[in-house]
């Protein structure tokens, strides 16, 4: 993995995190490069590890899905032996080591509540090292977070590489899932960026079928497609969750709001007294004071916040960090 990129290697993963998916000749035309140059560039981010392409479900186009988030109080003399434990496990979406080094932040996405029970009532209690938790059920994911790129691309290259998005809905999607899904999740979640035909091969039918059963998992909002790399790299030097409690009637519009703004990854609503948790992604501690400073604190529908930086991320997007 990259320990630094220069610009133009900057701005090729910036794309790549916008449209995970998307052509050399596409990200060639956004950025005003050659081919030849994205081409060369880009196997080798993805030869060395700094660039990894995934896929992460909708949990709730998926009804036996549990989309949990749990802060777990560690010893800090154990605590990375205990992020490590929770990232090997394979319903564990994200694992992040927090603040005071104390304390780990994880998503997971339970298979049924008997997973989630034996979690939080076995698991969890049998691990010495684990002091307390709290757990909080996420209720709805904002999709326009995901949208996030450091500021490396501007509003039009933004809007060549991303299609304009369908407008938020309060209902779950309508999803039937086929046969064929299965075997594309899983050929996808290792490899963001298969081919068609490869794909065509895991799932056992044709490049075409492959494709369009792929754009409409994709468009139908099934599936989010996820570029992942050390977000330092693109000058994003700190990295905090935010444990947001809103008014409840003004929860969707605020989320809705957050969500939105450059510095947010990832924005959701939950159950437990902060109601909404928001991923920032800032250049440095004074970016992300000013996030808080004149942007939360402008919004009055906000009564109180919890800021904890990240100290390390053990997993992201599905995959554990090398």
């Amino acid at each position: 993995m990259r320990q630094v990129l220069d610009e133009t290697d900057r701005r090729i993963a910036a794309a790549l995190v916008a449209s995970p998916r998307a052509s050399w000749r596409e990200v060639a035309r956004c950025l005003g490069l050659s081919e030849r140059t994205v081409v060369r560039r880009v196997a080798l981010l993805y030869a060395d590890g700094t660039l990894r392409a995934t896929v992460v479900r909708n949990p709730a186009c998926f009804p036996h899905l549990v989309p949990v988030v749990l802060r777990i109080r560690c010893r800090p003399n154990k605590i990375r032996q205990v992020a490590q434990a929770l990232a090997r496990r394979t319903d564990t979406v994200w694992v992040d080591i927090l603040g005071g080094g104390d304390e780990i932040s994880a998503v997971f996405f339970l298979d049924g509540a008997e997973a989630r029970n034996n979690l939080l009532l076995r698991d969890l209690p049998a691990t010495d090292a684990v002091s307390s938790w709290t757990a909080h059920h996420l209720l709805r994911v904002f999709p326009t977070a995901f949208r996030w790129t450091a500021g490396l691309l501007s509003p039009t290259e933004m809007a060549e590489l991303i299609p304009k998005p369908a407008p938020p809905t309060t209902r779950s999607p309508s999803y039937t899932q086929l046969d064929v899904d299965t075997a594309l999740i899983t050929a996808l979640a290792e490899d963001g960026r298969a081919t068609y035909t490869d794909l065509a091969r895991h799932s056992g039918t044709t490049a075409f079928t492959a494709r369009r059963r792929l754009e409409a998992l994709v468009n139908g909002r099934v599936l989010r497609l996820a570029t992942e790399l050390d977000l330092a790299l693109l000058g994003a030097q700190t990295e905090a969750l935010l444990w947001i409690a809103v008014r409840p009637g003004a929860l969707e519009e605020t989320a809705q709001t957050l969500s939105i703004h450059p510095q947010v990854r990832f924005c959701a609503a939950t159950t437990g007294p902060a109601n909404l948790v928001v991923a920032v992604a800032a250049a440095n501690l004074d970016a992300l004071y000013t996030f808080l400073t004149d942007t939360v604190g402008l919004l009055e529908t906000v009564t109180a916040i919890d800021t904890t930086p990240l100290l390390a991320t053990v997993k992201r997007t599905g995959l554990i960090r090398h």
